[in-house]
């Protein structure tokens, strides 16, 4: 055996076994070594030759590796053979080191051999040092170390030279470094020496000799020289002069949009001082603001007295798709529209303010959400809101609208203007569209362009022939001699390389190719048709494109007639050259309309105060507010009473014809109260609840609805008359009952039918005169049903000259001989036998009388219900002295008055009824109708088009344009006063 590194070897088989897991390694042979054998069965201590000799060694020297570290003791007398045992282990340990070091070498030449080595030494530090157990190592195991061949081992090494092979080129690597070191210490002029020697490597490789960058430059411009001098005609005189004032033009054009850029960073700074009030005074963009408002009044007014709105604005039009929303984007400096391809997206006038502010952002008229421009979301939220605004303005079957959507817009070094954008001419109405879109667009487009004081900005597509366009005819038409229009060529980059002949767009600008007239020509770039183009890489690409155009450079174009910066400056500047010379006399216009609503108004209404629609309704709301809390101060015993009564009104007819009738003809005492049990638990159960809800909700509303009936007599506005009445169906159908209180109450409805105890005479005559009451209400309706089908009387027929027709006498006829029935049986039962049908009809028959059996029963029907009503009303009269019979429990066939009973609990059932229903109204449902109310009126006074057609007449209408043009007029002094302190 043969320990290695830590573990034990037996050196015939070469098993290694690890001293300290107990792990065996085996290293496959045919057959172990008999001596190894042997050595295994000496010290496994095992007596069974079949048990593995492999094993037991490991367990044995894994036994042994886990004995304390102590110093070794060797026996007396071995100090030479310790000594010679111990060499042979080095010498050992040395073939397996050098081993290893041989796939050291390799590792180290293909992946560095730094890091094999050092995984090689944590490796060998991972097992355990046992140079001190050398004292537990039987000695024949050093014995057998010596017998191991070192030279064999020695060959198995490779050569020197092999493994010099395997490593870098040590010499190379030195060379590259030194020249690494070298270009490194002159850190200076590294960079142009790596350009030069680049240059000259680009050089060499194309095969042409390098040149010096000054001396191409040098010889190129002789050569140009010399041309120039060989070829001095006047025509390239007159093209270097323009060549060189169009650089003088870009370079100051360059020069102005530095500083015009520096003066908006320090104009924002001032504006937001001016914002957070460290300066009080009114700032320009007050000024546009001002007067935005003025156009806002009048969009919504509506113009008497031929009063006109003639204020100056800018109108936007064009064919569809010309790019004028475009063109508006690019003045507004934010892509604030919805965008399609090729298809209609504005379908309504949109009006933006243009004014300067601190912060780029936009803001509609109704809303104060503020939408920051420089934010792509809330771009996109903007666009969607203004789509969202138009297909709402748009009716149904319709597919443009005339109102309007006005919109601000405030950003540093914005031009001033107000604009709206109108719906693009179309010249063929497409599927999807209503049918007369063509002539509402063409009907909006006037109605903006007539205005006398309105600028014109017609866009005109110039990347399509110019005898396609639609609008320069209309705007000629309502602009003949030009004064007010400004035309605008937009996508001329695609007209440049589309047109042949540059000279036409010449023609476009210099006015020579439409008949329309302009105060100014302008030519414009907005983008490469791409959506998502920003404001600013559209400016940049419009710069280029002038810079670079032949249409520039020829002369065909002038450098104050391109670029959007220099449109957006010539139209506000005609804007309020426009506005200054208008303003003045528009204002003068709506004074003298003021002075004629005045003199109306004192005229038709002295007494009264100019209230407009708002101011009304804020009055009509306090009165029905007024009149629902009058609802708190009716008496209980009010309610009780009303409800009592129409309570029986409602469930009368169910108890007689339902309960009693069926009971009382049942001529048994016993079958009456047991019938009148089980109708009345039926009818508890399923209908009395719902039906006293019913009363007590239709009660409140008679008494709601009689109230404001009352305060309508006293002096109230009848032009409240429509608002009350609309209020008050609202609330009632918005007033829901309770739904606890139904099951509450069939309980208490229930506990009173169940009383039978009548306590006192007081109760007693009370319940005989309900009946009585009820009886004769009864008999009074059966008289009258019986009348009718017989007809007139003797008497009647004498005095009013009529007579009965034949189906009344047939019915007359057996009514008299159905009389000499019941008179015969006055105990008789409520329906006729089959045989006593049989006997009235022959009878009948012997008088000449053709009768239907369905007629006599009928007739039968309401004889009987008379004949016992009579009776029951008769025997009514008896039960008023027999309380004292009740009261002891006397059985009396003629005095038993269970019908009396009956009708007392019918009675106490609509008492206790009516008090609770009456507290439910005083408590809970008043003041919920009171809140439902309020809350119709918060819903009415947020819609407008609700309280426009509730208040209405002459009065209302005069208020409101009184109202309207003071305001107009004050905001156009305001404005005009301003407008003068800006001079």
């Amino acid at each position: 055996m043969l320990r290695v590194g830590g573990k034990v070897a037996c050196t015939s088989c070469r098993n290694l076994v690890s001293t300290n897991t107990g792990l065996r390694f085996p290293v496959p042979l045919q057959k172990l070594h008999p001596l190894s054998r042997a050595i295994h069965h000496r010290y496994s201590g095992s007596a069974n030759p079949q048990r593995p000799p492999h094993r037991m060694a490991a367990r044995y020297f894994t036994s042994m590796s886990r004995l304390p570290m102590r110093p070794p003791k060797p026996p007396p007398g071995s100090g030479g053979r310790n000594h010679q045992q111990q060499r042979n282990f080095w010498v050992a340990r040395l073939a397996a080191r050098l081993l290893k070091l041989r796939y050291i070498l390799l590792g180290s030449a293909v992946g560095g051999g730094y890091t094999a080595k050092k995984t090689y030494d944590e490796w060998k530090d991972m097992f355990p040092d046992l140079s001190e157990y050398n004292w537990v190592i039987p000695d024949f195991v050093w014995e057998l170390s010596e017998q191991i061949d070192l030279d064999k081992l020695a060959k198995a090494l490779p050569e020197i030279e092999e493994i010099a092979k395997l490593l870098p080129d040590l010499d190379k690597i030195r060379e590259n470094f030194t020249f690494l070191k070298s270009l490194l210490s002159s850190g200076v002029s590294l960079g142009s020496e790596v350009k030069g020697a680049g240059l000259l490597l680009l050089l060499e490789t194309s095969g042409d000799p390098p040149l010096k960058a000054t001396d191409s430059s040098t010889a190129a411009t002789q050569d140009a020289g010399d041309k120039q001098y060989k070829k001095s005609s006047d025509k390239e005189k007159v093209d270097q002069l323009q060549e060189e004032l169009l650089r003088t033009q870009l370079k100051y054009q360059r020069m102005l949009e530095r500083l015009e850029k520096e003066n908006k960073e320090l104009r924002k700074v001032v504006l937001q001082k001016d914002d957070k009030g460290i300066h009080q005074r009114k700032v320009k963009k007050s000024l546009i603001d001002l007067y935005s408002e003025v156009l806002d009044i009048l969009s919504d007014y509506d113009a008497n007295y031929n009063t006109q709105d003639h204020l100056p604005r800018v109108v936007v039009v064009g064919d569809q798709s010309a790019g004028k929303t475009s063109v508006l984007e690019m003045i507004a400096q934010a892509r604030i529209f919805p965008r399609g391809s090729g298809e209609m997206m504005t379908r309504s006038p949109v009006k933006v303010t243009l004014s300067e502010g601190p912060h780029h952002v936009a803001i509609f008229k109704d809303s104060g959400r503020e939408f920051d421009l420089t934010k792509e979301e809330d771009l996109a939220a903007l666009r969607r809101e203004i789509e969202l605004r138009m297909r709402k303005s748009v009716k149904e079957g319709q597919t443009v609208s005339c109102e309007t959507i006005s919109l601000s817009v405030k950003g540093p070094g914005i031009q001033r203007m107000v604009l709206v954008d109108l719906p693009g001419v179309i010249s063929t109405v497409t599927a999807g569209m209503a049918s007369d879109t063509k002539e509402t667009i063409f009907r909006i487009s006037k109605a903006y362009m007539q205005n006398p004081n309105a600028i014109i900005l017609c866009i005109q597509d110039g990347s399509v022939d110019a005898e396609r366009s639609i609008v320069t005819d209309l705007v000629s038409q309502m602009d003949p001699q030009g004064k007010r229009t400004i035309f605008v060529l937009t996508k001329v980059d695609l007209a440049e390389k589309n047109l042949a002949s540059p000279n036409r767009i010449q023609q476009i600008v210099e006015g020579k190719l439409f008949p329309m007239k302009a105060l100014g020509y302008f030519a414009v770039v907005t983008g490469k048709g791409s959506s998502g183009e920003s404001i600013d890489s559209i400016k940049d690409y419009e710069e280029d494109f002038f810079q670079n155009s032949r249409l520039l450079r020829d002369g065909m174009l002038k450098a104050h007639q391109v670029t959007t910066k220099n449109l957006s400056l010539a139209v506000s500047d005609c804007f309020w050259k426009m506005v200054r010379e208008s303003v003045e006399q528009q204002a003068d216009v709506f004074k003298a309309s003021r002075f004629n609503l005045e003199t109306e108004w004192k005229n038709n209404y002295p007494r009264l105060r100019e209230l407009d629609r708002n101011e009304l309704f804020e009055k009509a709301k306090n009165e029905i507010l007024d009149e629902v809390i009058s609802l708190s101060q009716v008496t209980p015993q009010h309610w009780e009473a009303i409800l009592q009564k129409k309570l029986w009104e409602r469930v009368s007819t169910h108890v007689i014809e339902n309960i009693y009738l069926p009971a009382a003809q049942t001529m048994d005492s016993g079958t009456f109260n047991t019938t009148v049990d089980i109708k009345l638990k039926q009818w508890t159960d399923k209908q009395l609840p719902h039906k006293a809800l019913e009363v007590a909700w239709e009660t409140l509303q008679e008494e709601f609805a009689r109230f404001m009936a009352e305060y309508k007599g006293k002096d109230q506005d009848d032009i409240f008359d429509k608002l009350k009445e609309a209020v008050k169906d609202e609330s009632i159908k918005r007033h829901k009952w309770n739904e606890r209180a139904m099951d509450s109450l069939r309980v208490i409805q229930h506990n009173a039918l169940e009383d039978r105890s009548i306590t006192d005479k007081p109760q007693w005559d009370a319940a005989i005169q309900f009946m009585e009451e009820t009886l004769q209400s009864r008999l009074k309706d059966t008289d009258s049903v019986i009348k009718d089908m017989v007809g007139p009387d003797w008497k009647q027929r004498w005095l009013n000259w009529t007579n009965r027709t034949p189906d009344q006498h047939i019915r007359n006829e057996t009514k008299n001989e159905l009389e000499r029935l019941l008179k015969l049986h006055e105990d008789h039962t409520a329906y006729l036998a089959n045989d006593e049908v049989t006997t009235v009809r022959k009878n009948l028959e012997g008088r000449g009388v053709e009768v239907d059996p369905v007629l006599i029963k009928d007739t039968w029907h309401q004889l009987y219900r008379r004949h016992f009503l009579q009776k029951a009303l008769s025997h009514c009269s008896l039960c008023k002295r027999g309380f004292y019979y009740y009261q002891r429990h006397f059985v009396d066939s003629e005095l038993e008055c269970n019908d009396v009973v009956l009708f007392w609990r019918i009675q106490r059932m609509l008492v206790i009824t009516a008090n609770t229903l009456r507290q439910q109204l005083t408590n809970t449902e008043v003041r919920r109708l009171e809140k439902n109310v309020k809350e119709v009126l918060d819903d009415f006074g947020e819609d407008m088009e609700k309280k426009t057609h509730l208040i209405t007449g002459r009065r209302v209408q005069l208020a409101e344009d009184l109202k309207k043009v003071r305001e107009i007029q004050e905001k156009l002094e305001a404005f005009i006063e301003a407008l003068h302190k800006e001079k």
